[in-house]
C-alpha cells in the first residue's frame, strides 16, 4: 500500500499530548517527508506553531466537536482534504467517528486501553511490562511504523523562532535579570489537585535555591503562592504558552509536576526535575531528556489514576513524600552534570 505524503493529524487535547505529538511528526517528516494539517483545540493550537511539517492548524472549540457541528466540521475536513491520509493519535469517540467517515487511508496508534484499565484494577500486577515496553510518543509512532522508534528519536519539540526568544529576553531583561546561568523555573500548579505538591513545599524549595545562588522564576497559570517574596520572579498566568516555551527554553532546569509545561521544557530541551505522585512511569507520560530527573514515591497504591483525579484515602502521601530537600538535590545533579554555573560564580 503507498502512503499518501499529505495528512490530517487529530490530537485534540490535553497541553502534554499535543506537545508529545511534535517529536513523531517531526521524525516522520524528514524520513519520508510527509506534511500535516493538525487538528486540536484552539486553546493549545500555538504550542505547534513554527513546526517544520506542519502546514495547516485547525484549531477548534468544544462546541465545534459536539453533535451536529462536529458532523458538519467532519464532513467539511473529509470534502476539503480529500486524498490525505488520517492519522488518529486521539482514539476517542469523536476521532472514531471520523476514521469512520473518512475517504482515504486511516491509521491511530495503540492506546493499551484495556492494558490500563487491567493494570489498575490488578493493582499493578497485569499488563506492567507490555505498559513499560513504549512510551506516549512511541505509541503514537506506532500508528504507522512497524517497529517503535528510539525514545530519543522521538523527543517533543518545540520550535521557537528568532522573534520569540528576542521577546523573551526583553521580558527577563525587564526583571534584572540579563544572563540565564543559575536560573531554574517552578511550575507549582496542577489541573488536578491529587498531583500537586504542597505550596508550602515550594516555598521551602524556593528559599533554598535561592540561599545557593539561584535565581527563580515562575511560570503557569494557578492561585499565586509567592506573594511575599519580592526575590521571586513571578509571572503566574502573565505569559502566553509561547512565551513560556521560550523561557523555559533560557532557564538551566524547571521543577514541575506531572503537567504540560514539563513537556514544554522538554520541547525547547531544558532538563526538567519532575514530581510524580499518583501517576506511573506505565502510562508512558515520564521525561526522556537525557537530564531529566524524576522523583516518585514508592507507595503501593501508585498509581490510583491514569491522571491523578481520583481522591485520595491517604493524604496525599504520595505527594507529601516527596520533600523540598529531594528537590533541591534533584537541581544540583542537573547542575553538576550540566555544569551551569551559579551567577556569583
Amino acid at each position: 500500500m503507498q502512503l499518501p505524503r499529505q495528512w490530517l493529524v487529530v490530537r485534540l487535547s490535553a497541553l502534554g499530548d499535543i506537545a508529545l505529538t511534535t517529536g513523531v511528526l517531526d521524525r516522520w517528516n524528514r524520513l519520508h517527508g510527509w506534511r500535516f494539517t493538525f487538528l486540536v483545540f484552539s486553546q493549545w493550537a500555538s504550542v505547534l506553531e513554527g513546526h517544520p511539517a506542519i502546514d495547516r492548524i485547525v484549531g477548534v472549540s468544544r462546541d465545534d466537536v459536539r453533535a451536529a457541528a462536529m458532523l458538519r466540521l467532519f464532513r467539511s475536513l473529509s470534502s476539503e482534504l480529500a486524498g490525505y491520509g488520517l492519522i488518529d493519535l486521539h482514539g476517542s469517540l469523536r476521532s472514531r467517528f471520523l476514521r469512520l467517515i473518512w475517504p482515504g487511508p486511516v491509521f491511530h496508534y495503540p492506546k493499551f486501553s484495556m492494558e490500563r484499565r487491567l493494570f489498575l484494577r490488578s493493582g499493578g500486577t497485569l499488563c506492567r511490562e507490555k505498559l513499560l515496553q513504549y512510551n506516549v510518543p512511541q505509541r503514537y509512532a506506532l500508528s504507522l511504523d512497524e517497529v517503535a522508534p528510539e525514545r530519543g528519536e522521538v523527543l517533543p519539540r518545540i520550535f521557537l523562532s528568532g522573534s520569540e526568544r528576542e521577546d523573551a529576553t526583553a521580558i527577563l531583561e525587564s526583571r534584572g535579570i540579563t544572563q540565564e546561568r543559575g536560573l531554574v523555573a517552578l511550575h507549582p500548579y496542577s489541573t488536578h489537585a491529587n498531583k500537586a505538591w504542597l505550596p508550602e513545599n515550594w516555598l521551602a524549595l524556593t528559599r533554598m535555591l535561592l540561599a545557593d545562588g539561584y535565581r527563580v522564576l515562575v511560570v503557569g497559570r494557578g492561585e499565586r503562592i509567592f506573594k511575599d517574596m519580592p526575590e521571586v520572579h513571578d509571572l503566574t498566568g502573565v505569559t502566553t504558552l509561547r512565551q513560556t516555551c521560550a523561557l523555559l527554553e533560557r532557564c538551566s532546569v524547571v521543577v514541575t509536576g506531572d503537567s504540560g509545561p514539563m513537556h514544554l521544557a522538554c520541547g525547547v530541551g531544558t532538563p526538567v526535575v519532575a514530581l510524580f505522585g499518583p501517576t506511573h512511569s506505565v502510562w508512558g507520560f515520564y521525561p526522556e531528556g537525557e537530564h531529566d530527573v524524576v522523583l516518585e514515591a514508592d507507595e503501593d497504591c501508585r498509581p490510583c489514576s491514569l491522571h491523578g483525579s481520583r481522591p485520595c484515602g491517604r493524604e496525599h502521601i504520595c505527594m507529601t513524600s516527596l520533600t523540598p530537600g529531594m528537590a533541591f538535590d534533584a537541581v544540583q545533579r542537573v547542575a553538576s552534570v550540566r555544569k551551569f554555573l551559579l551567577p556569583s560564580l
